[in-house]
């Protein structure tokens, strides 16, 4: 036998019953069939692995485990989409377009998919690269995963495009995801709360043989890297005929009267869809016509999202318990009697804060009518008063900390009851080391949620720095149940791996509210190194301070941000667990890319008004990427004021303090990307 060619035979074959079931919906073989032709070619690759493909339907089951998700930047950005919520706001969408577009133009209409946005790459006809959305200008690349999506052809037929990108959703159907949580609730875990967030967690799985396992499909809605004189709906048609998965419920319209009709029409047939939408997308057909209409920092001015209303359910609301946050937010809850909406059963649902109690007067015992905000969050919108009972009473929010007694406080202008406990706060300790440990942040494999509850309950860990004193109790943490010597030994060695960390991950690793991932990298951008961060806080706590202006100019910082910051460093029991991880840890420089040859690094810009080639964003992440700082305000210390039309104060500004201002193109050619 050539075992070669009996392993392209079968390749040849799985991939054609696999288009069979998923693309056309005519299979010509059983399941069981299917599985034995599987197995064979699984069997074949094993015992010849210098065969092995990437692109094999035996990847479809999964490979090894990975140990983490590496980060790969988009092609481009990926954008989220405004949204609109009625007639009159889809009205004045198209009235904007008519002022944008003095020719004709057209509407694509698509299902709004309630699921996690993916790109995947294709190279030379093969998939080779899927990436979650991310922060927009990167995400995780979960190809291996993706890999087990049989609706996905891993190779595409000859007579389509050869190198391109799709963007799309992938989404559980409704039976499907209730399937999946019967059978984890018969195998005693914990059912999903809901498909869109099952679908989220799957993807995030370091096991692509788990991943195979869970019933994930796929919508696209974008291909990149084609012929710009197509339209997006001819760019659909050549997705599908590539065997490629495209949502069919699409209309090309003529005006926004048909979409209007045709987001009724979805909106009342909804619930007759296997899977899950929470709106209709309607974009400009024409690519050339899109070109002229342009970006803002965050979507693009030529689609917009119609979002449903949201759906509605009555029921009782037993009780109202708090749940103490990570930075000690204190959030009231409705425990309510079991009620299914929107594809789950809610339990419980936000009643926001204190003001939104009082504002409704919702009380214990109340009939109340519940909505998924945006279709995923459970909140109560009203009470049914006429069904109230008689001996009801006002709730009265807590002057003290559920968690810890400690006193609780709102500041003037907040919406938040917050605890003064900090982390001795069971609740806040438990959810700030859960949060040190986590991917985005230390990372510390082996060390999960669990662990942390079981070593912060018995007092082995109270702090962040007694995880790197954790092997000075090996003898204690290997007995215990579930351990052993070795499990022991395994973890202390992840944690020594992260005795060295970057300042950036170091800096969102404290839980500081405000300061996500993108704040601390740009905290870590602007300070350098830990030490010189630590002294310019210190410094900045003087709000008249030089070390303060620099604080609240950096752009995206600002004085709520700074507040907050300045708020946590200003806390001797915070300082005191800062110098303890600094003798425990050694924490790297922020690594700025390489700009020797920029001919603005180190420079401090400020851009403002409407630039017409660029985004904000992408103004701000190619001036970083070159080595500049951009500036929210204009001061003494900027360099240079690039300005766009409808430039305001900020220019006037720089024209007071004599600052350099460039035009859009002036600054363009400055960096070298001229037109």
């Amino acid at each position: 036998m050539d075992v070669f060619k009996e392993i392209k035979r079968l390749r040849d074959e799985l991939n054609r019953h696999n288009r069979l079931y998923y693309q056309e919906t005519a299979p010509e073989i059983s399941d069981s069939e299917f599985d034995r032709l599987l197995r064979r070619l699984i069997e074949l690759e094993t015992q010849y692995p210098q065969f092995y493909d990437a692109n094999s339907p035996s990847q479809r089951v999964g490979g090894e485990p990975s140990r983490g998700f590496e980060s790969v930047p988009h092609s481009g950005p990926m954008l989220s989409l405004a949204n609109a919520y009625s007639y009159d706001e889809l009205i004045d969408f198209d009235r904007k377009i008519k002022e944008s577009l003095e020719e004709k133009y057209h509407y694509t209409c698509e299902l709004k998919i309630d699921g996690v946005a993916i790109a995947l790459r294709y190279a030379n006809r093969k998939l080779v690269l899927a990436a979650t959305r991310g922060d927009g200008q990167q995400g995780d690349n979960v190809t291996a995963n993706i890999r087990t999506i049989g609706q996905i052809p891993l190779v595409i037929p000859d007579d389509s495009p050869a190198d391109f990108e799709i963007r799309g959703e992938v989404y559980m159907n409704i039976r499907d995801f209730q399937t999946l949580n019967d059978r984890r609730e018969a195998a005693g875990e914990n059912r999903f709360a809901n498909p869109r967030n099952s679908t989220a967690g799957s993807l995030k799985l370091l096991n692509p043989q788990e991943v195979s396992k869970r019933p994930l499909r796929a919508f696209f809605y974008d291909l990149r890297g084609v012929d710009d004189s197509l339209s997006h709906s001819q760019r659909l048609e050549l997705l599908e005929k590539a065997g490629i998965p495209v949502n069919p419920e699409r209309k090309v319209c003529e005006n926004i009267e048909q979409v209007w009709d045709f987001c009724r029409e979805w909106h009342e047939k909804r619930n007759s869809l296997p899977y899950e939408i929470d709106g209709v997308v309607l974009k400009i057909d024409s690519i050339a016509q899109r070109e002229i209409i342009g970006y803002t920092a965050k979507s693009p001015k030529w689609a917009i999202a119609y979002k449903f209303p949201a759906q509605q359910a009555r029921t009782i609301l037993n009780d109202i318990t708090l749940q103490v946050g990570r930075v000690g937010s204190i959030t009231p809850v409705a425990e309510l009697e079991p009620v299914y909406l929107a594809g789950s059963t809610i339990k419980r649902a936000t009643l926001h804060n204190e003001d939104e109690i009082a504002r409704k007067d919702v009380r214990e015992g109340d009939t109340v009518i519940i909505q998924r905000a945006g279709d995923v969050i459970p909140q109560v919108v009203s009470v049914v008063l006429e069904k109230r009972p008689g001996d009801s009473k006002p709730y009265v929010f807590p002057d003290i900390c559920p968690e810890c007694a400690s006193h609780a406080e709102r500041k003037d202008g907040e919406a938040a009851t917050r605890c003064t406990g900090g982390l001795v706060c069971p609740a806040q300790r438990v959810e700030r080391l859960k949060h040190f440990v986590s991917r985005g942040a230390f990372d510390i494999e082996g060390l999960g949620a669990k662990h942390i509850e079981a070593f912060s309950n018995e007092a082995i860990i109270k702090t962040p720095a007694d995880i790197f004193r954790l092997s000075d109790r090996a003898d204690e943490i290997a007995s215990r149940e579930g351990w052993g010597a070795q499990s022991a030994n395994k973890l202390f060695a992840a944690i020594d791996e992260r005795r060295t960390v970057s300042l950036e991950r170091f800096i969102f690793a404290l839980g500081i509210r405000q300061v996500g991932q993108a704040t601390a990298r740009l905290l870590a951008r602007q300070y350098g190194s830990y030490q010189n961060w630590r002294d310019q806080m210190d410094t900045a706590q003087d709000r008249e301070s030089d070390a303060y202006g620099e604080l609240v100019n950096i752009d995206g910082i600002g004085p709520l941000v700074a507040d907050d910051l300045l708020g946590f460093l200003g806390e001797d029991h915070n300082r005191a667990v800062l110098d303890d991880l600094a003798s425990l840890l050694i924490v790297e420089d922020f690594k700025a890319p390489d700009t020797t040859s920029s001919p603005v690094a180190g420079k401090t810009v400020v851009f403002t008004g409407t630039l017409e080639t660029l985004s904000r964003g992408e103004a701000k992440n190619r001036a970083e990427a070159l080595g500049a700082k951009v500036a929210g305000s204009v001061s003494k210390k900027t360099d240079y004021v690039v300005v766009g039309t409808d430039a305001g104060s900020k220019a006037k500004k720089a024209g007071e303090l004599g600052v350099m201002i460039l035009t859009e193109q002036e600054w363009l050619e400055l960096i070298g990307s001229g037109g």
